[in-house]
């Protein structure tokens, strides 16, 4: 071995030993990361609501069905999580059984694929002997093991899911919340936490359905500037003593306020900064790292908000984006405008140009999931139609940033549209 390949050796050995300057416990700052109670934040109420709800379940009885609502970073899945793992513990106490399980529906966007990784996440193979595979069963197939395990493995069983919005379907709802009256639970009880951003999710629910949940609904208002840096305070042994400099909680509190009060992107914001500190081998973090983690957060929300989304949708949204970057006074956007901008970057990318009602599909597909905006505008006189005008949610250059990272659109960096 060569001196080079010694030294090299001797200089990842020497890095595998040295202590992280900047964090302490960083994992205080991730998203799936469950707090004690006391770290969270302005809650109290909401935390009692829920688990009024479940408390039934930890003696084994029937907990009530729950829809929560509020926008990203209120808290929701947190204090649901929270509050079960709390229940589990204390049903351990009283003999009860009780499993959790938790799908997050922006990942598992089918019922089958919600049901596969509920059943999978609740499931103790080595004692029920049943498998969930991946693929290959059918549906109903699918729930048909889940009943078996649920009724072998539980007394009472928790469920979340979490952005329940985001599924094609709300078959899941209907499947769940009738399973004991259908007779397809013999033993286990079943308590469903539905949790969606749209306060209006629960008018897309046909009467079948609300008969069968009989919910209870909660929403969570938005954190206000105090409270995230409360949030933040109560995380802030996440780093080395005395390596925040006294303006990085406001000001990551103040942005995040400023995105309706999420909590979620202050917590990205400050752990961004914390990692940009880190990464330039400065000892303290600044105000100055946390305005760039704060554009690093934008991109890596939009980035995982696009993310397995097809060229033709990323192609609509970089149409708006560009619309919005070439007119910053306006603020909304006619089909037909996105369109014409629409149709120059598929005939530069010698991509597939749909046409302008399918284009209109799409956006309200991106409404739908919260990557765009849209408002209404009525006719006069003789046009008394209704004009749909888009806006972005995020600013042009994030949107730009993450499509045009995409290969497919990276030969539009050198083109003027």
């Amino acid at each position: 071995m060569s001196e080079d390949s010694d030294g090299a050796n001797q200089s990842l050995d020497d890095f595998w030993a040295s202590e992280d300057p900047i964090f302490a416990r960083k994992e205080l700052l991730d998203i799936e990361h469950i707090p004690n109670e006391d770290r969270i934040i302005g809650r109290d109420e909401e935390i009692e609501d829920i688990a009024s709800c479940i408390h039934p379940a930890v003696r084994g009885q029937s907990p009530r069905n729950m829809l929560i609502y509020g926008k990203t970073g209120t808290g929701k899945s947190l204090v649901a999580k929270h509050v079960t793992q709390s229940a589990q513990e204390y049903a351990l106490q009283n003999n009860t059984k009780m499993g959790r399980a938790y799908v997050d529906c922006t990942q598992k966007k089918t019922e089958t694929r919600a049901i596969i990784n509920l059943a999978r996440s609740i499931n103790n193979p080595d004692k029920t002997g049943i498998s969930i595979p991946q693929t290959g069963l059918s549906t109903d197939v699918y729930y048909h093991r889940f009943w078996k395990i649920l009724d072998e493995l539980y007394d009472v069983a928790i469920l979340i899911l979490d952005e329940i919005d985001k599924l094609k379907s709300n078959e899941i709802l209907m499947q769940l919340s009738r399973a004991g009256e259908a007779g397809k639970l013999d033993s286990c009880k079943v308590g469903i936490i539905a949790i969606s951003n749209k306060i209006s999710f629960k008018e897309s629910l046909d009467e079948r359905v609300l008969s069968s949940l009989q919910d209870r609904e909660f929403i969570f208002p938005p954190y206000d500037a105090n409270q995230l840096r409360e949030i933040m305070r109560n995380r802030q042994d996440a780093f080395k003593e005395g390596v925040l400099t006294d303006d990085v909680i406001p000001l990551s509190a103040a942005f995040a306020a400023q995105e309706h009060g999420d909590a979620r992107k202050a917590l990205d914001i400050l752990r961004n900064a914390g990692e940009l500190a880190r990464d330039q081998q400065m000892e303290r973090v600044t105000e100055e790292h946390v305005r760039d983690a704060r554009e690093i957060a934008d991109i890596d929300r939009f980035s995982q908000l696009l993310d397995g989304q097809p060229p033709q949708i990323k192609a609509t949204v970089l149409a708006l984006s560009l619309l919005a970057e070439e007119n910053p006074d306006t603020d909304e956007f006619s089909t037909r405008d996105i369109y014409e901008k629409y149709q120059e970057i598929t005939s530069v990318l010698d991509m597939d140009t749909r046409s302008q009602r399918r284009m209109s599909d799409r956006l309200e597909e991106q409404v739908f999931l919260d990557i765009l905006g849209r408002t209404e505008r009525a006719g006069r006189g003789y046009s008394r139609g209704v004009t749909h005008l888009y806006y972005l949610l995020e600013d042009p250059d994030v949107v730009q940033t993450v499509i045009l990272d995409d290969s497919r659109f990276s030969e539009l960096q050198e083109v003027d549209l």
